[in-house]
């Protein structure tokens, strides 16, 4: 990919939140000169400010994808080839607190997006980041398609399944005849180091770790499609090499979730996250599970697609990507001036061989005394 985005004008929304911290960061040693756009860091800490990835960004821009006219101008001033979309609000139990702004914000921010890539000459290809939860969940034991229907029961899913269908229109009455290809990316529950939005599994349990607490689970039994940030990234980053080269049978939706075997409940990722993070301890908390608003209980995607077109594949297993998020979490609680470093360490690792030991290698050890 180091050959595709070298020296290429990227535009980024969403980049300073947790998995546009990561692409920002994996762009920038990709060679590629990123403009980010998106509202300050969503979290406190944050990982844009721990790892300073403002530094690798050629432009930022604080502003809201609402605002149209910002959006447009920032575009334009970026002259772009390629746009990430990732800018939304991420998160269920928000949508049902604001359902206005999340239907705003992930339906509304990507016509104003679509908008002013449609106006800006210099775009060539756009990659549309929406949720596995996209589908209308049935409650299905197998993998949801790419093809199955669009739903969604609280506001986000919902309004990423609006966002599906606002990409699939200006695709066939616009961006198509101009010569732009745009895709869809679906991507799984992602995890990994510098993650501190509120009602996420990891970043709880880091909060619960340094505060020397108990993490309290309301649904143990609920299963989902975890995988750690990078590998939702490559499949971005591999689609929209695949886009750039003009291949019009790529610009359609795309899977990106882990194998069937990493689908797991969360007792069973808490049981494994104990392994790397032993100060970690947890119990089912009933009473507010039973309270709490409707959440899916099963979803798992079928990323069959993505493996034959895009020859993308799981690097990490469940184990591995949980062992490297601890290890960030861990590095980073004792020094936070690592931050990045570990980032980047573990982006080349990623990158390479798709390896990740259960513990740091030596390597790292001894990076971190040079840097």
């Amino acid at each position: 990919m180091r050959n595709t985005y070298v020296g290429r004008s990227v535009f980024l929304t969403g980049h300073t939140g947790f998995k546009g911290s990561w692409m920002s960061a994996w762009l920038a040693r990709l060679g590629a000169r990123v403009t980010g756009y998106a509202l300050p860091a969503p979290s406190q800490p944050s990982l844009f400010a721990l790892a300073g990835i403002e530094d690798a960004l050629e432009a930022h821009h604080l502003a809201d994808v609402r605002d149209s006219a910002a959006l447009e101008n920032a575009l334009r001033a970026a002259q772009p080839e390629i746009v990430f979309h990732l800018a939304a609000q991420p998160l269920v139990r928000a949508s049902y607190r604001d359902p206005a702004t999340t239907w705003a914000t992930n339906v509304m921010g990507t016509v104003n997006l679509l908008e002013a890539c449609r106006h800006c000459p210099s775009v060539r290809a756009i990659v549309i980041v929406t949720t596995d939860k996209c589908y209308d969940n049935k409650e299905w034991l197998w993998g949801y398609r790419e093809s199955d229907p669009l739903g969604g029961y609280d506001p986000y899913s919902a309004s990423k399944a609006g966002a599906e269908l606002v990409t699939a229109s200006y695709r066939q009455a616009f961006l198509d005849q101009q010569g732009v290809l745009v895709a869809t990316a679906r991507a799984g529950n992602v995890i990994g180091g510098g993650d501190w939005s509120e009602d996420r599994l990891l970043p709880d349990a880091a909060r619960a770790v340094a505060g020397r607490g108990t993490l309290r689970i309301r649904h143990p039994e609920a299963t989902r499609p975890w995988q750690h940030v990078l590998e939702s990234l490559n499949g971005y980053l591999l689609l929209g090499a695949r886009l750039l080269a003009g291949e019009r049978e790529f610009a359609s939706a795309f899977n990106f979730g882990p194998e069937a075997c990493d689908n797991q409940p969360v007792s069973e990722v808490l049981a494994l996250l104990q392994k790397h993070w032993p100060g970690l301890n947890w119990e089912a908390d009933t009473a507010t599970g039973a309270e709490a608003p409707h959440e899916a209980r099963y979803l798992y995607l079928d990323s069959s697609k993505a493996k034959r077109m895009l020859s993308w594949h799981s690097r990490w297993s469940l184990s591995q990507a949980l062992a490297a998020t601890a290890e960030w979490y861990r590095h980073v609680h004792e020094e936070p001036g690592l931050a990045r470093h570990v980032m980047e360490y573990q982006i080349e690792q990623f990158s390479q061989d798709g390896t990740m030991p259960l513990t740091v290698k030596a390597e790292l050890a001894d990076s971190v005394e040079s840097a």
